[in-house]
Order: structure tokens, then sequence, then C-alpha cells
């Protein structure tokens, strides 16, 4: 579900501090039903178990797979053009205590990770277009249990970045959104199922 930038920018979030110049582009909540304060590695696990991007649903995976076609016939995801070249990463950036909560490499995902706390996390990923911050947030919600919050931080390369992120919302919004809440919604109610398949093996 959609919720306003507020509800991101409002908490105290370690990430607003590192991020004073980005801006909050989308905020996204998910259901995790009997979810408690102390789950939020619970459901970072169920994530990258049943919602990493090879999980994706085939529309997301389309719609992904001509982004990076696009990307590799006009340059927007070279070397030169991501982390580390043509924008020095948060990561690089982050306090100390933070840095070493997590390990500077990929699991897959095309985002490289920043940090990762108790009740949040964050990744990063730059290219030609965008620097872009996906933050998720562990908060109380309003049944009482507790949910994910997904916010995208944004940094727009120029005039061009900006109408690049006018030209995707559309499908963010319609398809890859929607896609996402069902796919790590899934993963909290499948996690139970996950963890007993774990320990059977064992």
């Amino acid at each position: 579900m959609k919720l306003p930038r507020t509800a991101h920018t409002d908490r105290p979030w370690r990430i607003h501090d590192l991020a004073r110049d980005f801006e909050t582009e989308d905020v996204w909540s998910f259901r995790t039903p009997g979810a408690g304060p102390d789950d939020f590695p619970v459901m970072l696990d169920a994530m990258r178990t049943g919602g990493s991007f090879a999980n994706q649903s085939r529309p997301v995976r389309f719609l992904f797979a001509v982004r990076w076609k696009l990307g590799a016939l006009l340059g927007w995801d070279k070397d030169r053009a991501g982390l580390g070249t043509r924008v020095r990463p948060l990561r690089d950036r982050t306090p100390p205590d933070l840095r070493a909560t997590v390990e500077d490499t990929s699991d897959g995902s095309p985002f490289t990770p920043v940090y990762e706390l108790h009740d949040e996390a964050a990744r990063e990923l730059a290219n030609r277009t965008v620097h872009t911050i996906m933050h998720l947030g562990w908060v109380p919600s309003a049944n009482g249990d507790h949910e994910l919050r997904m916010a995208v931080l944004v940094k727009p390369n120029g005039r061009f970045g900006r109408l690049y992120m006018a030209l995707i919302a559309p499908f963010r919004y319609l398809i890859v959104y929607p896609a996402l809440t069902r796919q790590w919604e899934r993963a909290w109610r499948d996690r139970t199922n996950n963890s007993k398949d774990d320990r059977a093996r064992l």
C-alpha cells in the first residue's frame, strides 16, 4: 500500500543523517500479520529466501530485462556511471558502527548493502540516470503487529534523470510495487514452511 512521504520522513531513522541530499520518492507498506518488534531479521531472511529478485513475477522480470537491455545499449549501467565513479557511495560516508553491520558485497541483487540494524536497513544503486537508496524499516502497524515499510530515496542525475524517473513512474505503481507487495507478503507467510523444510534437511 502506498503511504505519504511523511510515513518515512517523520520517523527517527538513521538514514536521515546520511541521505540529506536525497529526495523521498516513494513509501510503501507490506503487511506481516503476527509480526513482533524483534522480527525484522526474520522478515529480511524471508525476503532473501522467497522474495529475492530471482523470484519476481514474470511481468516484473520482463520489465527489468527491458531496462537492463536498454542500459546495455545506451551505456546507462557502465562502471563509470555507478558507485565509486560517477557518484560517491553512501557507504563511504557511513559511520563505522553502521558500516560494520554488513559486508561490502551484493547477494545477487543490483543493490549494494549500506547497513542493517534491528529495525532498519539500507541498500544503494547508482547508474547514469539516478543514485537511489532502498530503505527498509520495521514499524508498529495499526492493528498492533509490526509491518515492513520501504522508502525509495533518489538523487536524479540532472534533467535526464528526472525525466527518466517520471517516465518509469507508471510502471512502478501499476506493476512493480503491486508485484513486490504480493511477493514479500507471501515470503512472510511462507517463512514457517521454509524453516521447517530447512530443519528437515539437516
